[in-house]
């Protein structure tokens, strides 16, 4: 209603960070006193009437009957209504119309339960899957939770708060420190403003806002710049950070930055699971089945078997309800509800249930790499003396200085690609560069390298690496680990020259503080030095503050020297070896030997070339006099003193965010079973592409990494092209997540996309498979995606993955158990007659009961089972497969064919006992059946006596047909391993649990009384029968398990038994409507683009 309403005012788009104050005020079409005078109360009520609410439009939602009729209009759910209804027919009629004495209670009895079983089954189905559609979009709620509520404005020259939804373009805003912001501004004054715009944008810190009109590079579009870069500009729902500010409402409710992407989060369609589709789709085929196969046993029973009307019409339900599937749906969906279950407890909680059969068909995933695919956690990985290389345990646990182990070839030579570049250029391309990411304000790395500053002769010349120091010689042997004061008196500069918190117990919990930094208290306190302590025993007497503009920071201590302080300096690389005269030899601070200004230079650019952050620690002494306690001192105590060269250094720490350690075996699993691996990073080009290295994602095939300036030059068809070339993607924006996921569909590929920002929400959406962090996320992220990583884990991807395979080839086994038991049943009433029995072999209540149990318990064994082995190193499953293919076809009609001939056999063969009669067979409960047989033929000797009755052989097929699906179960476990093994004991307790609850049911049903004659209408059985069922259901098995024997067979001879390849039933064009077209526009930086469709 609210678009509908702005039709009538101009909607083009409007670059007003472009605009100066006055042009802002032009386009507005408003008064030129506005600053001052704000909208009239007339204006506003114009512009409310003409731009509507400032609030985003909402969905309309179902009502809970719209919801009732979806799930039962569907043909097969007619059916069951009309049987119930003949059911109810019949049982009125049997109830009023014969005489008293006539009636027949067994009858009336069953028509009514049969009446109560089909409500009961389409009530149930009905509330599965009301219950499955409850996880409806969430994310206009969550977007909504982030709008502000009240707006102080100027309306006639006065100060007024009204109701944010009233705020209209035009409208003069006034903004305080903490407000959230009600609309997209243009700020007209600013007193040390700062938004948050995290969410948004992706910049952690706050923007500092600007009055200013934005310059526009000659020949660029004025869209393209990146909304952190607008700095005259505030978004709604972004709160403000520091200062205070007014600014003039541009846009408001669904054309505000953040109800762009409501528009794009919104916009889901609903749909079944495409296997529930599927399901549809053979509802309809399988109506016109049973349609058929009923009109046949109508026929058959009136004209050959001389039933009267109604008993045919009865007989003939009989086999229609047989035949359908009455529980499948709510096995399907219960089975999607054990898989999300499953998911849930290994950390991926799935939001809606088409994710699942996503899974198995994903091809590729792009990963966010911060906390997804490393631990989020900057550490000190490394430590550099001049002579050594000391690894540190990142992952350790324990407090022992044992953790730093010295590997001299670890970290010794410069990344490959990086062997033959100047200094400057490994800088540039690494963590210690200080250029900012794309819509970033600065370097993120406070201890960057300024290139600019290096000479020359100090980068080595054109052959770029320097010569480094070749000692190795102590003070501990190449492998062994150094002694704690070692590690002491290496780290203490970096512990005491340090204002950083650590969180509790080493971890994030609490922390304050510089990542940077914090990573060598870390490393200090995994080494087992106490923290707290040493800062208590040796507090700051003087202090140079770090600063951005040089870099280093400098603290001055008293460690116990009458005459001396001892001076910890640490900052950027670069800077600090210019100041060093001496080096702490083999890192011992009492060995002082001329610095290698060289060696150290090399260092610094082996480091950065394999993306590593590097810091440098020194120290010197001075005397006490020299400086006063509590004295704020400026940079020049450090790089300006007349002695120029003065400091020691002890060594550089090479800190980066490291690998999850179960990443790399997910990501191998990942690759084995035909999924590729992509990530997606704001970081540096080379920091991305060591973490890809050290992950298994750059390898041969993907040896390299681009970033997103390079791909925001690149045309649609360079783009697709080099995302299939590419595994890693440095420098990229959120704007590049997009196109890269359209590239990725253009090439027919299955993609997964992970994100955690309200500016991920378009590419979430985009993706095939939208994953959202579930702990450093926002709530539009999630609201936008299918699956929610509650432990942020790449691994977890895999592990959902490997879980959406499992529930495909359960979906499939359910489809063997479930379909023949079905078809068998319906095929026996068939065929029963057709050969010649009078009445059914099964009654309608027996038939219910075996399309219920048999859902419930059987197919849902069948549900629950495990991943069979080697399930991951099968390649994904293609889109447009069926559930059904040329084999698992094959083995469904072998099945119905066995159990349809064993369930019809059993009954033949018991009337055949009837010798007395030539195989004659009538009710022993119903007096008044028309097959009787009297003694002498004369009705009033009564009926002759039969060893068989009609109940015995229902008692009889009803127990071949259920223990003869249980045979099945037990073969359907395993797709090519044999289940005459003890395998067949282990791994799915429910199905043991299930296989004696309706041997059980069956004990029970058989021998009640009551239970067993009026209602199932069958009798106890004997052991003569017993063993008719024991033999019978083996044949099952054994028949089952030799299908299963010559399907092995013909695998290994290269056919495809797993229906992996296209086939008649299936449709390899599904999904390719939407994945052609143009991707976004080169260039695109600004989410207010396109509109993407799901």
């Amino acid at each position: 209603k609210d678009i509908e309403q702005t039709d009538t005012v101009d909607r083009s788009v409007v670059s007003w960070h472009a605009l100066t104050i006055e042009e802002t005020i032009e386009k507005l079409r408003c008064d030129a006193d506005l600053t001052t005078r704000g909208l009239s109360s007339e204006q506003a009520t114009e512009r409310l009437a003409s731009y509507g609410q400032n609030k985003m439009s909402e969905a309309e939602k179902e009502t809970i009957w719209e919801k009732i009729w979806k799930q039962v209009a569907n043909v097969l759910v007619f059916i069951l209504v009309v049987v119930a209804l003949v059911s109810a027919a019949r049982a009125i009629f049997e109830q009023t119309v014969p005489p008293k004495d006539e009636r027949n209670a067994t009858t009336i009895l069953t028509s009514w339960v049969q009446v109560g079983l089909i409500t009961t089954v389409i009530t149930v189905n009905t509330f599965i899957g009301i219950l499955q559609e409850g996880s409806a979009e969430k994310a206009a709620e969550a977007l909504k939770n982030m709008l502000s509520a009240d707006a102080r404005v100027i309306r006639g020259g006065r100060e007024v708060m009204i109701p944010a939804i009233d705020v209209v373009p035009g409208d003069v805003i006034i903004l305080s420190l903490g407000d959230r912001c009600p609309a997209d501004m243009r700020i007209i004054e600013s007193t040390n403003l700062a938004c948050g715009e995290a969410a948004l944008t992706g910049e952690a810190v706050p923007i500092d806002k600007v009055i200013t009109a934005i310059d526009i590079p000659a020949g660029a579009n004025a869209e393209q710049i990146p909304l952190g870069d607008r700095f005259n500009m505030t978004f709604s729902a972004t709160l403000v950070a520091q200062g205070s500010g007014v600014g003039i409402a541009v846009t408001t409710g669904d054309y505000t930055q953040i109800g762009t992407i409501n528009r794009l989060v919104s916009q889901v369609e609903k749909k079944k699971t495409n296997v529930l589709e599927q399901i549809d789709q053979v509802s309809k085929l399988l109506a016109v089945l049973i349609s058929g196969a009923t009109l046949i046993t109508f026929f058959i029973a009136f004209f050959a078997s001389g039933q009267d009307g109604f008993e045919a019409v009865s007989t003939a339900l009989v086999c229609c309800v047989a035949m359908i599937p009455e529980g499948l749906e709510a096995i399907v969906t219960l089975t999607y509800a054990w898989a999300t279950t499953n998911m849930a407890k290994n950390n991926a909680i799935i939001r809606a249930l088409p994710a699942v059969e996503t899974l198995g068909s994903v091809t590729v995933i792009c990963s966010d790499k911060t906390g997804t695919l490393t631990q989020n956690v900057m550490s000190l990985t490394a430590f550099v003396t001049s002579n050594a290389h000391y690894k540190f345990d990142v992952n350790a646990t324990q407090r022992v200085p044992a953790n730093f182990v010295r590997e001299d070839v670890y970290l010794c030579e410069r990344a490959e690609h990086q062997q033959m570049k100047s200094l400057s250029s490994v800088i540039k391309d690494g963590a210690n560069s200080g250029a900012a990411r794309k819509g970033h304000l600065e370097s993120s790395n406070h201890f960057s390298i300024d290139t600019s500053l290096h000479p020359v002769e100090i980068e080595g010349g054109k052959d770029g690496a320097a010569p480094a120091a070749t000692s190795s010689e102590g003070p501990f042997a190449n492998g062994a680990s150094p002694d704690s004061t070692f590690v002491y008196n290496a780290l203490n500069g970096g512990v005491l020259c340090s204002k950083c918190v650590l969180g509790d117990n080493g971890t994030r919990e609490g922390e304050i503080g510089n990542p940077t930094e914090l990573s060598i208290l870390r490393a200090a306190y995994f080494s087992g030095i106490e923290i707290d302590t040493m800062k208590r025993d040796f507090p700051i007497v003087a202090e140079v503050p770090f600063s951005s503009e040089y870099k280093f920071m400098a603290t001055i201590h008293d460690t116990g020297d009458a005459e001396n302080y001892t001076t910890f300096v640490k900052g950027a690389p670069d800077r600090m070896v210019k100041l060093c005269s001496t080096q702490a030899k083999g890192g011992v601070i009492d060995d002082l030997e001329p610095c290698d200004t060289n060696y150290w230079i090399e260092k610094i650019a082996i480091l950065s070339s394999h993306g590593l952050r590097v810091l440098a620690l020194c120290r010197a002494t001075i005397p006490k006099d020299s400086v006063e306690k509590g004295e704020n001192l400026g940079p020049e105590f450090v790089n300006g003193r007349p002695e120029g060269q003065w400091l020691t250094i002890v060594g550089l720490c090479a800190i980066m965010d490291p690998p999850r350690p179960e990443c790399v075996q997910a990501i191998r699993e990942a690759k084995g079973a035909g999924v590729r691996v992509a990530m997606i990073t704001g970081d540096h080009k080379d920091t991305a592409t060591a973490i890809g290295h050290m992950l298994g994602i750059v390898d041969e095939k993907y040896s390299s990494a681009i970033t997103g300036p390079e791909l925001d030059e690149m045309s649609d068809d360079e783009m697709k092209e080099a995302v299939m070339i590419y595994n890693v993607f440095a420098r990229a924006s959120p704007q590049n997540k997009i196109r890269i996921v359209k590239a990725l569909q253009a090439q027919k590929q299955i993609c997964s996309m992970t994100g955690d920002g309200v500016n991920d929400a378009p590419a979430l959406k985009a993706a095939d498979m939208g994953v959202a962090m579930g702990k450093e996320g926002t709530d539009v992220a999630r609201e936008a995606s299918e699956m929610i990583l509650a432990d942020d884990n790449f691994a977890t991807i895999v592990t959902a993955v490997k879980e959406g395979r499992t529930v495909w080839d359960n979906l499939r086994k359910v489809l063997f158990i479930n379909t023949p038991i079905n078809n068998a049943q319906g095929m026996s009433v068939l065929f029963g007659l057709a050969f010649g029995l009078k009445q059914s072999p099964l009654s309608p209540i027996q038939v219910l009961y075996s399309n219920l149990i048999c859902a419930i318990t059987l197919g849902f064994v069948a549900a629950i089972e495990p991943a069979e082995e080697g399930i991951m190193s099968l390649p994904p499953r293609r889109i447009g497969k069926r559930l059904i293919g040329r084999f698992l076809l094959l083995r469904i009609l072998i099945a119905t064919l066995v159990l349809t001939c064993l369930v019809v056999a059993s009954a033949f063969w018991l009337k055949s006992k009837n010798t007395m009669c030539d195989g004659c067979l009538f009710s022993i409960e119903d007096e008044n059946d028309a097959n009787s047989v009297y003694i002498d033929g004369d009705e009033s000797k009564g009926r002759i006596e039969l060893n068989y009755y009609l109940e015995d052989i229902r008692a009889t097929a009803f127990n071949v047909l259920d223990f003869g699906a249980i045979s099945v179960t037990l073969s359907a476990r395993f797709t090519y391993l044999g289940s005459i093994h003890p395998r067949v004991f282990r791994g799915n307790a429910y199905c043991w649990f299930s296989i004696v609850v309706v041997t059980v049911l069956q004990f029970a049903l058989t021998y009640i009384p009551g239970l067993n004659t009026f209602v199932f209408q069958m009798k106890g059985m004997d052991l003569f029968q017993w063993g008719i069922t024991a033999l019978f259901s083996v044949i099952v098995f054994l028949v089952m398990e030799a299908e299963k024997n010559v399907r092995s067979y013909l695998k290994f001879k290269g056919e495809d038994t797993d229906d992996r390849q296209y086939g008649v039933f299936d449709n390899p064009m599904e999904g390719e409507d939407n994945k052609g077209g143009d991707l976004l526009p080169k260039g695109a930086s600004n989410l207010n683009l396109v509109a993407l469709e799901k």
